[in-house]
Order: C-alpha cells, then sequence, then structure tokens
C-alpha cells in the first residue's frame, strides 16, 4: 500500500456545481483522511473549479469540463458523445498517474453504472491501486444496469464499485465485488457551536424568531433548507403549515437556493404569496460554509416534506445534515425508511398526503416539549452510527482490501 500506514489518496472530482451536499460530501473525504494522517489531492479536469478551497493539492487532466447546463436535444447528445470521450481520457490519466506511484489510492466520489461502463474500454480498470467508484443510490431502473457493469469488472479486483446503502443487498441481489456502506452525516465545521448548545448569534440571516413568546415558551423555529426544487412541493406544504393548530408559539423560516431562471421566478412568486403569513420568512440565495452551518444550527427542527421515490432509494443530505445537528425532523415516509425504523428521530406522514402532513405537523409541534429530550436522545445514537468519521473508516477499510490487476 505504500509507506506504512499513512496512504496518498487521490479524488477525482469532474462535477462541478456551485454548492450543495456534493461540495461537503467532498470535504467530509478529504479532513476525515487528514484527521486519519492521511494526504489527499483532487485529480480534476481542465477547467475545473471549486466551489470551496479544500487546502490540498489539485491535479489537472487533461481534457475539459462538459456541462450540460442549458443544453437539450442534439446538442445534449452531442456533449454526451464528448463527455464520455473526455472520461476515457480522464481515466488513462488516473492510470498513469497510479503507475507512476502518485498515489496509494482512487476516489471516484460521484458515481453512476455509466463511470463503470466507461472501464470496459479503459486501462484504468487494471489500475495498480484500488479505485473506489462510489454511487449514493441505485434505484429499480438503474440496479440491472449497475449489476451488469458490475459483473463486467468481477476479475478486477482494485475496481471497487461502493454503493451508499442501508440495506444489506441491491433490491434482493449481491455481487462479491460490490460494496455497501452507510452514507456520513454532516456535521458543523466552521462554527464554534455544537449539538446541544444555545443557537448561535445570527444576525445576519436574523433567523432568531419574531413571534412573541406566548405562555412562557420561547417559538419553536422550524427550517425548510436548500435547493429549491418543485418536487419539494414547497407550496402544498406551506399551505399545510397554515393550516395546523398549534398549542404553542411556531415559526417558519424558509431557505431556497435557485439554480435556473424558472424555478427562481416560481421562489419569487411563492415568496410574494406567503411572506409575512402565520410567521413564515423567506430567504431566497445560497448559503455554504459557516453561513450554512449557522442557519441550520440556528432552528430548532427541520422540515423535509419531500414526496419523491428517489429518497427511498438515494441518501436525503438534508436529513444527513439534520442527525449530524442532531435536529428533530417532519419529512415523508419516502425519506430513507431505514433510517425511521432504527432511529425515532422525528414524525412521518403518508407521502403526497397534505391533510395528514398537516396533522402531523400538529402532532409534532404541540408535542415538542415533551418529546425533544427523547429525539435528542435517538438522533445521538444515529449521529454516532453515521458519523463522517466511521464512514472514513469503512473507506479505508475498503481500501486495505488485497486486491489485483485484471
Amino acid at each position: 500500500m505504500g509507506r506504512g500506514e499513512i496512504m496518498r489518496i487521490g479524488i477525482f472530482e469532474n462535477i462541478m456545481t456551485p454548492g450543495g451536499h456534493e461540495v461537503d460530501f467532498d470535504r467530509i473525504l478529504v479532513e476525515e483522511l487528514q484527521a486519519l494522517g492521511h494526504e489527499v489531492c483532487f485529480y480534476v479536469p481542465e477547467g475545473f473549479r471549486f466551489a470551496m478551497d479544500y487546502h490540498v493539492p489539485v491535479r489537472e487532466l487533461r481534457g475539459g469540463v462538459v456541462s450540460y447546463t442549458g443544453v437539450t436535444g442534439f446538442r445534449k447528445l452531442v456533449r454526451t458523445v464528448r463527455r464520455e470521450l473526455h472520461r476515457l481520457r480522464w481515466y488513462r490519466q488516473l492510470y498513469e498517474a497510479a503507475k507512476r506511484e502518485e498515489v496509494d489510492a482512487l476516489i471516484v466520489p460521484t458515481s453512476t453504472y455509466r463511470y463503470l461502463r466507461a472501464l470496459k474500454r479503459s486501462v484504468l480498470r487494471k489500475s495498480p491501486v484500488p479505485v473506489l467508484f462510489i454511487l449514493h443510490g441505485i434505484n429499480p431502473e438503474e440496479a440491472p444496469k449497475f449489476l451488469r457493469e458490475a459483473d463486467s469488472l468481477a476479475d478486477c479486483l482494485n475496481i471497487r464499485p461502493t454503493v451508499l446503502s442501508f440495506g444489506d443487498s441491491i433490491f434482493g441481489e449481491m455481487r462479491t465485488n460490490v460494496r455497501l456502506i452507510y452514507p456520513p452525516t454532516f456535521v458543523p465545521r466552521d462554527i464554534a457551536w455544537q449539538p446541544g448548545m444555545p443557537p448561535p448569534a445570527d444576525e445576519f440571516l436574523q433567523i432568531a424568531s419574531h413571534v412573541p413568546e406566548a405562555g412562557g415558551k420561547k417559538p419553536l423555529v422550524l427550517g425548510f433548507f436548500g435547493q429549491y426544487r418543485r418536487e419539494k412541493r414547497l407550496e402544498d406544504f406551506l399551505e399545510a403549515y397554515l393550516g395546523g393548530h398549534y398549542t404553542r408559539p411556531v415559526e417558519l423560516f424558509v431557505q431556497g437556493a435557485t439554480m435556473h431562471p424558472e424555478d427562481a421566478a416560481d421562489f419569487e412568486r411563492i415568496i410574494a404569496k406567503y411572506r409575512g403569513k402565520g410567521g413564515i420568512r423567506f430567504l431566497h440565495r445560497g448559503l455554504i460554509g459557516a453561513e450554512w452551518q449557522r442557519a441550520i444550527a440556528s432552528v430548532d427542527a427541520l422540515l423535509l416534506p419531500y414526496s419523491a421515490p428517489r429518497y427511498r432509494y438515494h441518501w436525503g443530505g438534508m436529513l444527513f445534515t439534520a442527525i449530524g445537528f442532531q435536529k428533530p425532523v417532519v419529512t415523508s415516509d419516502d425519506m430513507n425508511p431505514e433510517v425511521f425504523a432504527a432511529y425515532d428521530i422525528g414524525k412521518l406522514f403518508p407521502s403526497g398526503n397534505l391533510m395528514l402532513l398537516r396533522k402531523t405537523l400538529e402532532l409534532f409541534v404541540n408535542g415538542y416539549d415533551d418529546e425533544s429530550l427523547h429525539y435528542i436522545a435517538e438522533l445521538q445514537k444515529a449521529a454516532d452510527v453515521y458519523s463522517p468519521r466511521e464512514f472514513v473508516h469503512r473507506i479505508i477499510a475498503i481500501i486495505k482490501e488485497r486486491g489485483s490487476n485484471c
């Protein structure tokens, strides 16, 4: 493996994003690997721009980034072909870096079955060092394609497909060369606040409650955060929230980042319609780093009322933010049901049922004072199991498995 227990680990990142959980996922890998004493560097395509500085060496690969932003139809098809050609160039250069013994292992942090398919035509399948392809979930349509590609690489022992999952199989099937591991939580890294401490002072975001105390109780501050997408059904959720009958003061803070003009226009329409109603306040812009962490730390609970089947198969970034910051949640039963079967960390409502969403919000808000200590205990259990440090220990264990060229 090289140099005893200290390893040099290269991360191949080729997905550019202005922020979000992909950025923080890379940060977990970098900082937790470094905390264990390992050296980390990035390999990226020409022209790649990071959303944040990870303070590690960056090595450019020939072949520029291929973006699909704003491209449809035939032009998108052309870019798909170009991306596949570039992927093969990137793979060859990663193989050459491994042959030069620049690294002891490579990690591809956000993969799909397409990344494995490209290995059929690439010398990287014969990598002299372990290559972990991390998939953030597999849905029923993708599963046969993924398993087929995994089968084609069964003899390539240094190619190690790794799926973030809560189960022990992929829809009842398993392969000896596929690893299943839990995803990691997102925890505060840039602020002094830690779970259990009072909310941080945050005059800039002004999340501190604007609703007056009632009956000696401070308002419960609920937070709805993240990338605004229509599948999150924000407007339906706001109607359910406003229709609730609450026996204690409550306030809702809604933050949304938008990437596309149509999403931005729709979010502004919602803001104009609901601003000031029922203690609802809005922030329309992205948050990263310390701002994002202060915002999450400043609320009492997180609302994730998303109704989309994909959350049954892909881990929820906001759910794992809630666990890392130890905030109870209200969410649909689409959201990573295995987590809620193991830990009582909030309230669930049947996906798509707005009447029961309203009732669930009422139960959560009105019962919060009686149940908050129970939620804290359950969140701590979940945070221990899904911690970033435990996640990286699992990654290291996969790297250290014995392997060879195919």
